[in-house]
């Protein structure tokens, strides 16, 4: 990973947003696909334009996004798009969906962007950096007692019946928890507001731009083992903001 690659990635972030703004809270073309799930004209437009930056750029490297699939995804270095994480948000005009990319490399993600290009927010974690804030240093707050945590997670619909009765064991013990979000959580939680993000059923565009924000703000990110996050993880996912509360959070979800 380069310092070319972080201002490729800015880039595609401010294309995705050109495509997307013109559709907030305007009319627009919705459909659901085979997984019950919306999609629209915002986020097919803006993930065309950053794949067509990305083909003329760096046309050796992978693609991996939401809405047009995989190309050369046997690549050592892959770029993960999802043009809108969160498109029942943006379908009912809430601010609160984002643009993920990721970049990984060796099936690792090392680069990670979150643009919310209504309110003007975009996060940018990089190995090894901290995760920077607009034009400021992001970080996480101190809470290594679950007692003390406050909990969010998209809905309890992406749970199975037993991962969901597996997370609400986590938020009986935690101090507070709340729905809704998408990938707005995770930013929130490289911010200090969250404590803990607990998921299940994401695909890799839907967590891979989030690792190495979290853990550039001081974060973690585990599956439900315990195990760090990759290209073959299984999609349920845990971030919490001071490491020393994966632990119980683990132990609880474990039963």
């Amino acid at each position: 990973m380069t310092e070319d690659d972080i201002q490729l990635a800015h880039r595609l972030a401010d294309a995705a947003g050109e495509a997307i703004r013109p559709y907030f809270r305007a009319a627009f073309t919705r459909e659901d696909k085979a997984d019950a799930s919306p999609v629209t004209e915002a986020d097919r437009g803006a993930e065309a334009a950053m794949r067509a930056i990305l083909d003329a750029e760096r046309p050796q490297d992978g693609i991996v996004g939401e809405e047009y699939g995989r190309e050369r995804d046997d690549a050592e270095r892959v770029w993960v798009l999802d043009p809108i994480d969160g498109t029942r948000s943006f379908v009912t005009g809430r601010p609160i969906f984002g643009t993920l990319i990721a970049l990984l490399e060796a099936g690792k993600p090392v680069l990670g962007v979150l643009n919310q290009p209504i309110l003007g927010e975009r996060w940018l974690g990089v190995a090894g950096r901290r995760t920077r804030f607009n034009d400021s240093v992001a970080g996480t707050r101190e809470c290594a007692m679950l007692g003390h945590a406050h909990v969010a997670t998209t809905g309890p619909k992406y749970f199975t019946p037993e991962q969901f009765a597996a997370y609400t064991r986590v938020t009986d013990a935690a101090r507070d928890s709340i729905w809704g979000g998408d990938c707005y959580n995770y930013g929130q939680l490289a911010l200090g507001q969250l404590d803990a993000v607990i998921e299940a059923g994401l695909k890799i565009y839907d967590f891979a731009a989030l690792v190495p924000i979290v853990e550039g703000a001081g974060g973690l990110m585990r599956d439900w083992a315990g195990r760090p996050l990759d290209h073959g993880s299984d999609g349920r996912v845990i971030a919490v903001g001071d490491a020393q509360l994966m632990e119980p959070i683990l132990e609880v979800l474990g039963g």
